[in-house]
């Protein structure tokens, strides 16, 4: 894989309260990633001013909301984000197909459409925490129902653990989009995720792009600890 590869794949989870360290950092590492994620903390810091600030840097933002309401209120809602100029956007799996429907026209009527992605199973949860909240089958089973799910309802691709990679990447093949949370460096702690891997094992999984947060955020060097990501992504 070239380095502009190995660049497209990678994305940046910006996950502070401190918008302008989002700012900082996501100029810092401008060239090293291939799209910034704005979560839930970043955006009920900053609001939609946080998020054009960070677009107008030139990186693709993906604005990861995991919208999960009536459809009338997500199609609203996708809507409005659409109109931001994100390149991504996320709603949740288990709102249901007509919720799905709805998020994927609302954001169809922006001028520049975002790909719209459902999340499948949090890579916090593992089987026994789906167990607890009364989900039977486990992770592997779950994801694969909901990404069937999302393919009908019109979404691009999933968000899912790099666990369920490899099966859901034969089940639905080449052109729906995969994005993994949930990796994690050779010799980092996973913290409170469950379901991990690295880069290398996601990407020979079959994963589009991979989602790194605090391995990138946390570091003394971020711009270094991308760059040693795009290394292990380039010799994969």
């Amino acid at each position: 894989m070239t380095r502009t590869e190995a660049v497209a794949r990678l994305a940046v989870a910006l996950d502070t309260s401190d918008t302008g360290e989002v700012v900082r950092l996501a100029g810092a590492v401008r060239g090293c990633v291939g799209t910034v994620k704005l979560g839930l903390e970043a955006f009920t810091a900053g609001g939609p001013d946080l998020v054009r600030e960070v677009r107008d840097l030139g990186t693709p933002v993906f604005l990861d909301l995991k919208l999960h309401d009536i459809p009338n209120t997500v199609e609203r809602a996708a809507r409005n984000a659409a109109r931001l100029g994100v390149a991504m956007l996320t709603v949740h799996a288990s709102g249901g197909e007509a919720m799905l429907r709805a998020a994927v026209a609302g954001a169809a009527a922006a001028e520049h459409p975002p790909v719209v992605l459902a999340v499948t199973v949090l890579t916090s949860l593992d089987d026994a925490a789906l167990g607890s909240l009364g989900i039977p089958g486990g992770a592997a089973a779950r994801v694969s129902a909901w990404a069937e799910l999302a393919a009908r309802a019109g979404c691009a691709g999933v968000v899912c653990s790099p666990h369920e990679v490899a099966a859901l990447r034969r089940a639905r093949g080449a052109e729906f989009l995969l994005v993994t949370p949930g990796i994690r460096p050779a010799g980092e702690a996973a913290g409170d995720q469950r379901r991990v891997a690295t880069p290398a094992a996601a990407v020979a999984a079959g994963a589009d792009i991979l989602v790194v947060g605090r391995p990138i955020m946390a570091a003394p060097d971020p711009v270094a600890a991308a760059d040693a990501i795009l290394g292990e992504l380039c010799t994969a």
